[in-house]
């Protein structure tokens, strides 16, 4: 059995802050424009209004079946995916999305040619542990790759967690549980330029 590396999906693999501008236009017919490209959040990435009631819901009416088949892979991350796989690595997605979205969220990643066949699409749930908790615990990566800090907690200390450090801007990802991450990339290729390096080192399977 291949050890497993666990990714998360937006921000990780796809650029989801790109894709939002795309989902607005859809809604309101007009493409915002950048205001920050340094922004860790959307919302803050695009000159756009704050949003409730109906124009809130209008834009999540158009986060459906065909935005999460179509979000755009970021720069360089097919490729570090399949370093990953040709070095002997299954790569399986874990990402904080609406299990109905889940197979489209798998359409998305082999349409965009990543070596991936496998999403597991957890939701989200209150409390302070991580959605994602029991499904890493279940696959038993040697390695757990996330660009949200909170997204860690709950996560077996025997697993590898690797922080990708994007959109420094209103990033939430600083603070002390910055000590419970054992590496820090600027991107996913970043991350498989340390695992060519220290990946030896890593266990085959958590524990």
């Amino acid at each position: 059995m291949k050890p497993i590396i666990a990714l998360d999906a937006d921000g990780v693999l796809l650029d989801y802050g790109l894709a939002y501008a795309s989902v607005w236009e859809r809604a309101f017919g007009q493409r915002p424009v950048e205001r920050d490209k340094d922004a860790y959040f959307p919302f803050n990435r695009w000159a756009v209004e704050f949003l409730d009631g109906d124009r809130l819901a209008a834009l999540r009416a158009r986060m459906d079946e065909q935005f999460w088949s179509c979000v755009p892979p970021l720069e360089r991350a097919v490729d570090a995916c399949h370093r990953l796989h040709d070095a002997g690595y299954e790569l399986v997605c874990v990402s904080a999305l609406s299990p109905q979205f889940e197979t489209a969220r798998l359409r998305n990643l082999r349409d965009a040619g990543f070596p991936i066949e496998r999403v597991i699409a957890t939701g989200v749930a209150a409390g302070a542990r991580s959605p994602k908790a029991d499904a890493i615990e279940l696959l038993g990566p040697v390695a757990f790759i996330d660009d949200f800090l909170p997204y860690f907690r709950g996560i077996a200390p025997s697993v590898h967690r690797a922080l990708i450090c994007r959109g420094p801007n209103g990033s939430p990802n600083v603070g002390p549980e910055l000590d419970q991450i054992h590496s820090l990339h600027a991107n996913l290729w970043e991350f498989s330029e340390w695992m060519r390096v220290h990946g030896s080192l890593l266990p085959s399977r958590a524990v």
